[in-house]
């Protein structure tokens, strides 16, 4: 048994340095991107002791948990509208205090877009203040920012295989931890690398309960409103693994660290070999939402996901003119056959219950206006459609603007 895992984490860790150029070496298998995030921010305050994150408000709750769970403080920096990422301009102007240590910020590809330009602003401006610089890849899996040479800017890179994320494995992910990151910090460096390689794996139970995520969903999608009674018994009871936990909308996280059962790696390993298919198919729906919506009057389509070479987002970013119109074109889009979310409305999505674990009581709203313009009217349609339904979806949204 023990044989057989070792090899088919080999085989993952094989797959994730071979897609994306990088060595076996530094990849590291979590049970949940969330909880590798931990791990990271856990030792840079072991090494580095109490200080802040820098973050967005534009984002899921689950990418703030753990800087929460962590001790650091999460920071809010506004978002540009054309990259849904930090502007890295409103860093700059942060009114930090002059004892406040910001100990890392993070990079978000917020569905899945990646912009070259502000990762690697943010990645200057991370190293001039001596800021790790944590990427998420929750919508990217394998994809990364890298610099003008080809090399991932990041030092810590963060993919996951999960729920509504590009492999269809349900579970797990991934850490990178950047080898020239020894040269910089050898002490954080080491303490990463030490706390992720100690992972367990996850119990039988919950290997149990993974398995049968998907054919719970499929069962209890079919029973209305006693389905959703059901998978609140099943949650209560550990026998369904939710998305996102009411523990974790919180500021808290369901479990310890741990890796990837042998199961969710040869999942993922499957999915991997895959992505070609799977993002191809991604580009091309892209394509046809960027000629679509192209200077629709009431539309708001990010820079980053209309310029250059059509990325494979996980979804297609859209912004209404206000929250009522955002909901009038989701329900159309529904109706057509495409599911469209509301992501990420509430902020932290699905929203929090605790908000001043999460540090929101105190925070001056006047620094975020471009994150709570977003926020407000944000809406996103799917990319995994084929292409008659793509144009339904299409037709449907531009009349319903």
């Amino acid at each position: 048994m023990e044989e057989t895992t070792a090899r088919g984490f080999a085989e993952l860790r094989e797959a994730l340095a071979s897609r994306t150029g990088t060595r076996p070496e530094d990849w590291f298998p979590v049970f949940k991107a969330r909880y590798g995030m931990q791990v990271a921010f856990d030792a840079v305050r072991s090494v580095r002791g109490d200080g802040s994150v820098l973050t967005q408000l534009f984002t899921c709750c689950t990418a703030v948990d753990p800087i929460v769970v962590s001790g650091l403080r999460p920071r809010y920096a506004d978002v540009g509208a054309d990259t849904m990422g930090i502007d890295v301009a409103k860093v700059e102007s942060m009114p930090l205090g002059s004892d406040e240590q910001v100990h890392a910020m993070v990079m978000q590809h917020t569905f899945g877009a990646i912009d070259e330009d502000s990762s690697r602003r943010l990645a200057a401006l991370a190293g001039e203040m001596g800021a790790l610089l944590v990427e998420d890849c929750a919508h990217c899996v394998t994809r990364m920012a890298r610099d003008a040479a080809g090399w991932p800017l990041a030092d810590i890179s963060v993919h996951s295989f999960g729920v509504e994320k590009m492999l269809p494995t349900r579970f797990g992910g991934a850490i990178w931890v950047n080898p020239r990151l020894r040269e910089r910090d050898a002490a954080l460096d080491a303490e990463t690398r030490g706390r992720l390689a100690a992972l367990e794996q996850p119990s039988h139970h919950l290997d149990t309960v993974t398995k049968l995520y998907i054919n719970e969903n499929r069962v209890l999608s079919r029973l209305g409103g006693f389905g959703g009674w059901m998978r609140e018994r099943l949650t209560a009871s550990g026998w369904y693994e939710p998305p996102i936990s009411d523990k974790e909308r919180r500021g808290a996280l369901e479990y310890e660290p741990m890796t990837v059962t042998p199961w969710i790696a040869q999942q993922a390993v499957a999915g991997i070999s895959a992505l070609d298919a799977n993002e191809n198919g991604r580009r091309a729906v892209v394509t046809m939402y960027r000629e679509a919506f192209a200077g629709v009057d009431g539309l708001d389509v990010p820079a980053v996901a209309m310029n250059g070479e059509a990325q494979p987002l996980l979804r297609f970013p859209l912004f209404a003119r206000d929250t009522e119109a955002a909901e009038r074109i989701i329900a159309a889009a529904r109706q057509a056959g495409g599911y469209a979310e509301r992501w990420y409305r509430p902020e932290l999505f699905p929203g929090v219950t605790d908000p001043a674990a999460y540090g929101l009581d105190t925070l001056d709203r006047s620094t975020v206006p471009v994150s709570d313009r977003l926020v407000s009217t944000a809406l996103c349609l799917p990319t995994e459609l084929g292409e008659d339904a793509v144009r339904r979806v299409i037709d449907a949204v531009r009349a319903a603007v």
